[in-house]
């Protein structure tokens, strides 16, 4: 069964984001580290919270593996992704990991 993670970087009054470095050097250094591992990725940019409603969250990575057993693998190799945050958000990200149901 497919798993999901998820990576929420909340707005928040005091955080920025560099939306130019995520997508193409942040993505670049977790290809390298868990590529292997990804069947695909999608990463969405905040724009709105709903009609008039500035977003909740900078960006959110909706990132899916094949089973628990490739998000495990990837998990653990993570480390040199995880240390490049603070060169494109001071947000402190949130995580959700799943089972895609549909």
């Amino acid at each position: 069964m497919p798993v999901s993670l998820q990576v929420l970087y909340p707005v928040r009054e005091d955080t920025h984001f560099d939306h130019d470095y995520y997508a193409n050097k942040h993505f670049v250094i977790v290809d390298d580290c868990v590529g292997e591992h990804i069947q695909s990725r999608v990463v969405t940019k905040g724009n709105a919270g709903g009609p008039d409603t500035p977003p909740g969250y900078h960006a959110i990575a909706t990132i899916l593996f094949a089973d628990p057993a490739a998000l495990d693998a990837a998990m653990s190799k993570l480390g040199p992704a995880i240390e490049d945050i603070p060169n494109f958000t001071n947000s402190q990200p949130e995580m959700l990991i799943g089972e895609v149901t549909a």
